[in-house]
């Protein structure tokens, strides 16, 4: 199922979309759980928190998320809002129905959601780890995004080792889509070949008294990040796979239309990689990372 061509593009380009990676059926089975986790959040048991990039009028550039719900969601079901569903002059009413409210479900799916797991641990998956070159995989922020109709958030240009930062770099993402991406429901863009010429810049890290977060500089930013002006879209259809190298720069522009954008993402990082304290995502005392 990952050929030859598809390593090539990988390596090449930092992106590759695998077609039909799972089947119409295990489509149906994973939306089917999702569905079942909307309708199970209860907004008067939730602290609210929003899914936030700083890419939105209310927030200043760079301010992310960052509270203790936020912090405790590596090993859990946790749901995080819409920026959008949030009623800027009540923070306490939301302005679409509950189940529509959600940006996502993490972080930690792959151990407590059976079906979400299953996938995870595949072999198809455990077969592209390999040939990726991983030694010792650790999987780490397993996530469904909703990008809910209408009000579903931009993610603006980034490196997922920006977030799950780890020395020697090694993250890769796995994105899986369960609806048909488009440009009209706000697919992913990318910059191929931008992870071999673009350096990681900036960490995304716990402040040191874990009162929130912040991005932190880590070597001089030459890139232009900021100017690079429009990417490559990726559209597919459900039951894609697309891979993403940690260091390629991507994004996802704000869902206008009136469909939505259902996906289940997760990474892996080395094992034998450091991956130290100040990452945002860290395990409860005495876990580790799980292995793939």
């Amino acid at each position: 199922m990952f050929t030859d061509t598809h390593f090539e593009a990988f390596r090449r380009d930092g992106c590759a979309v695998i077609a039909d990676f799972i089947t119409p059926g295990q489509v149906d089975t994973l939306r089917q759980r999702i569905d079942e986790l909307l309708r199970s959040f209860d907004p008067e048991d939730h602290p609210l928190t929003t899914f936030a990039t700083g890419q939105s009028q209310q927030q200043q550039p760079d301010v992310h998320i960052g509270d203790q719900y936020f912090f405790d969601s590596a090993n859990k079901t946790s749901f995080f809002l819409e920026e959008g569903a949030i009623d800027s002059s009540n923070r306490g009413r939301l302005t679409v129905e509950a189940p529509r409210a959600i940006n996502k479900i993490g972080h930690g799916l792959h151990l407590t959601e059976p079906v979400f797991a299953e996938l995870t641990h595949s072999a198809p998956i455990k077969d592209i780890a390999q040939r990726l070159g991983f030694k010792d995989p650790r999987v780490l922020q397993s996530m469904v995004i909703c990008k809910q109709p209408g009000i579903g958030g931009a993610v603006p240009w980034h490196q997922d080792s920006t977030f799950l930062y780890t020395q020697p770099l090694s993250a890769c993402g796995f994105w899986l889509a369960l609806e048909d991406c488009t440009l009209d429901n706000g697919c992913l863009e990318f910059i191929p070949g931008s992870h071999l010429t673009t350096p990681v810049t900036r960490r995304f890290v716990r402040k040191h008294d874990d009162s929130g977060t912040e991005m932190i500089s880590i070597a001089p930013d030459a890139s232009g990040a900021k100017d690079i002006g429009d990417g490559m879209p990726i559209e597919v259809a459900a039951g894609s796979l697309v891979l993403i190298n940690g260091q390629v720069l991507h994004r996802s522009s704000h869902n206008y239309s009136a469909k939505s954008r259902w996906i289940y993402t997760f990474h892996i990082v080395e094992g034998t990689a450091a991956y130290d304290q100040r990452n945002w995502l860290q395990m409860p005392a005495g876990a580790e990372l799980t292995k793939l």
